[in-house]
C-alpha cells in the first residue's frame, strides 16, 4: 500500500490494545468453521439426528440475527469497551457451558447464548480497533481484515484437531483462548467516547423500509441459505473424520480470506457490483447443484466445499459494500437490518436441511433446496437492478473525486463485509 492510501507505512505497528482486540477477533471469527469437524461425531456420540444437531448453528445464528438490533441501542448507551467485555464474558461463559453440556439440547441452549455474546462483540470490535489504532484509519482496518481472515482459515483446523481428541476440545478452546482474550481487553483498551447520538431500538427496523436495503437483504437471506447449507450439511455425505473434515474446511476458508480482500474488490472494479453479483450468485448455485447432483461422491462434495469459498468471499464483500452505498441511513443502522435478515436464512438453512434429508431418506434434497435458494436470491436482485446502478455511479464518483478516500472506504467496507459474514 503506498502513502496515499494510509498515514503509516506498517499496519502492523499497533499498540497493544489493538492488539488486543485484534486476537479477539481471530478467536471470534475461528467460529464459522470450528464446530464443523464435530458435527458427525456429536451426532453419533449423542446420538442426535443431523438436523438436532444442526440446532447448533440455528440457535446461534438466529439469536444473533434478533441480538442485532438491539447491539446499536446497547453499545451507544454503555460505551464501546462495556459492550466488547459483555460479549466476550458471555462467549466465554456459553462456550464452556457446552463443552461440560451432556446433551444435544443442552448444547444447542448454550449456543444461543454464545451467540447472543458473538453479536455484542462483532458489533464493537472493528469501532474499538480504528478507536485504539495510533498508527492510522487503514493501517487498523488491514490488521482487523488480516485477523479475520486468520480466523476464518484457522477455526476448522482448530476444531478438527481438538475434535479428534473430544467433541468437548473446541468448546472448551474457544472458552480458554476467549478468556485470555478477556483479560487482555480489559487491561489493555481505553474506555472509547460514547456516540453523540444514541440509536433508537426500532431503528433498523425501520431502516427496512427502503427498498434497496430490503431488497440486498433478501438477496443475502437466499444466499445465506445455500451458504449454510453447504457448512451445515455438507459433513455428513463426505463422511470423514474431524481432522480430515477439518483440513477441507481449511481450505474453504483460506479461499474466502483471500477473495474476500483481494478477489473481490478487483472483481468488482472490473466488472462492476451488478454484473458481478448476478454472475457470482449463479456460479454459487451451480457449485451447490454440481453437489446435490453427486452427493454420493465424496471427491466431488469436497472440491464443491472448498471451492464455494471463492464465491462466499466474494460474494461477503461485493454485496456489504452496495449495502453501504444503497443504504440511505447511518451505517450501523444499515449493517444490523442487513444483518438481522441475513443471519436468519443462515440460522434455518441447516435445520431445514437435516428435516428435508430424514422425510425423503435421500441426503441429495438439501442440496438442490440450497441451489434453488440462491437462484432465487438473484431474481429478487434484479427487482433493485436501478439501485445497483446508481451504487456504482455512487462509488466511481468517490473514486474521481477522492481516489486515496474512496480506497479508505474500501478497506471498511472489506472489513464490515467479512464482520456480517462472520456469524458462529
Amino acid at each position: 500500500m503506498s502513502s496515499a492510501h494510509a498515514p503509516v507505512s506498517n499496519p502492523f505497528k499497533q499498540p497493544k490494545a489493538v492488539w488486543a482486540v485484534a486476537f479477539a477477533c481471530v478467536i471470534s471469527f475461528m467460529g464459522i468453521g470450528l464446530v464443523d469437524p464435530i458435527l458427525p461425531a456429536l451426532s453419533a456420540k449423542l446420538h442426535a439426528t443431523p438436523a438436532q444437531v444442526s440446532l447448533l448453528f440455528t440457535s446461534y445464528l438466529v439469536v444473533t440475527a434478533v441480538a442485532m438490533l438491539v447491539t446499536g441501542w446497547v453499545s451507544s448507551r454503555i460505551g464501546a469497551k462495556r459492550t466488547l467485555i459483555t460479549g466476550l464474558s458471555l462467549i466465554v461463559v456459553f462456550a464452556a457451558l457446552a463443552g461440560m453440556s451432556g446433551s444435544i439440547g443442552g448444547i444447542v441452549g448454550f449456543r444461543a447464548g454464545w451467540g447472543l455474546g458473538n453479536a455484542l462483540f462483532i458489533a464493537t470490535s472493528l469501532a474499538v480497533i480504528v478507536a485504539s489504532s495510533s498508527g492510522g484509519f487503514a493501517g487498523a482496518i488491514i490488521l482487523y481484515e488480516t485477523a479475520l481472515g486468520i480466523g476464518i482459515a484457522v477455526g476448522p483446523l482448530l476444531g478438527g484437531t481438538l475434535g479428534g481428541i473430544s467433541w468437548r476440545g473446541p468448546f472448551f478452546g474457544v472458552a480458554a483462548l476467549m478468556a485470555i482474550a478477556l483479560v487482555a481487553t480489559v487491561t489493555l483498551v481505553r474506555p472509547t467516547p460514547r456516540p453523540v447520538k444514541k440509536t433508537g431500538i426500532s431503528d433498523p427496523i425501520k431502516a427496512l423500509r427502503h427498498r434497496g436495503l430490503l431488497v440486498m437483504s433478501l438477496t443475502a437471506l437466499c444466499y445465506n441459505w445455500g451458504f449454510f447449507t453447504v457448512l451445515g450439511y455438507a459433513p455428513y455425505p463426505m463422511e470423514l473424520d474431524a481432522h480430515q473434515l477439518g483440513l477441507v474446511f481449511t481450505g474453504w476458508g483460506i479461499l474466502v480470506a483471500i477473495f474476500s480482500v483481494f478477489g473481490a474488490p478487483r472483481l468488482q472494479a472490473r466488472f462492476g457490483i451488478a454484473r458481478t453479483l448476478y454472475a457470482n450468485l449463479v456460479l454459487f448455485s451451480l457449485d451447490i447443484l454440481m453437489i446435490a447432483l453427486f452427493t454420493g461422491n465424496r471427491i466431488v462434495v469436497i472440491c464443491g466445499v472448498i471451492v464455494a469459498g471463492v464465491f462466499i468471499g466474494v460474494n461477503n464483500t461485493v454485496t456489504t459494500q452496495a449495502v453501504m452505498t444503497i443504504s440511505p441511513v447511518e451505517r450501523p443502522i444499515a449493517s444490523a437490518s442487513y444483518g438481522f435478515i441475513r443471519f436468519i436464512g443462515g440460522g434455518l438453512a441447516p435445520y431445514v436441511a437435516g428435516k428435508l434429508a430424514e422425510h425423503f431418506d435421500n441426503q441429495h434434497v438439501p442440496f438442490y433446496m440450497g441451489a434453488a435458494a440462491v437462484l432465487l436470491g438473484v431474481a429478487i436482485l434484479t427487482t433493485a437492478h436501478r439501485q445497483l446502478g446508481e451504487a456504482e455511479r455512487a462509488q466511481a464518483a468517490e473514486v474521481a473525486a477522492d481516489p486515496a478516500g474512496a480506497r479508505r472506504e474500501a478497506l471498511e467496507e472489506e472489513a464490515l463485509a467479512e464482520d456480517l459474514g462472520s456469524a458462529t
